[in-house]
């Protein structure tokens, strides 16, 4: 595996571990500020909703930005400022609000963090190396599922939080310290 591709996927990795330590306790910690179901499928929607549309646009701009690397640098500290925001989550209204925040922060990411993992492909090897990064990340998802479960179960969530805030760091550090080698991927 070359080089390049595999600081995008320390990178990719730490902060799909930090979103993955939630993921599943989602619904619980719903309830614990006052939600419900609706109240869980509504903020789930407010994220996706905001990612999905912000995604669409940014993609279009991110295409004619000469420094993608900047982009997904600014995703990654939208993330963990948004995912710090857990911590301050006291209702289902602040929780929309982390949501819709966590949404814009995906959207700066994503486009930005594809275009820089494909520039890096071998030619004939798409489908082993996109397959890389899929595998890690259904792993790391899974890591990050039982380890939260075990993490609120015994320290509650504002540990998890914390957690989640400092792995989202390290992505953030890791990202920031690679930067001309990411910036290499564009050469």
């Amino acid at each position: 595996m070359k080089e390049k591709l595999k600081i995008l996927l320390i990178s990719s990795f730490f902060i799909n571990l930090s979103a993955g330590l939630f993921g599943p306790l989602y619904a619980v910690f719903v309830e614990e500020i006052g939600g419900n179901l609706l109240t869980a499928g509504g903020a789930y929607a407010s994220f996706s909703i905001a990612s999905g549309v912000l995604i669409f646009i940014l993609g279009k701009w991110e295409d004619k930005v000469k420094h993608q690397e900047n982009i997904l640098i600014w995703g990654r500290l939208l993330t963990l400022i948004a995912i710090i925001g857990y911590l301050f989550v006291q209702s289902p209204v602040h929780l929309f609000t982390v949501q819709i925040m966590l949404g814009i922060a995906v959207a700066f990411e994503t486009p930005s963090f594809d275009s820089l993992y494909s520039k890096s492909l071998t030619k004939g090897k798409f489908a082993s190396q996109w397959g890389n990064w899929e595998a890690i990340y259904a792993i790391t998802i899974g890591i990050a599922a039982i380890t939260g479960g075990w993490i609120a179960q015994e320290f509650g969530f504002r540990t998890l939080f914390i957690a989640m805030s400092i792995i989202a760091g390290i992505s953030l550090i890791v990202t920031l310290l690679l930067k001309k080698e990411i910036k290499k991927l564009l050469k």
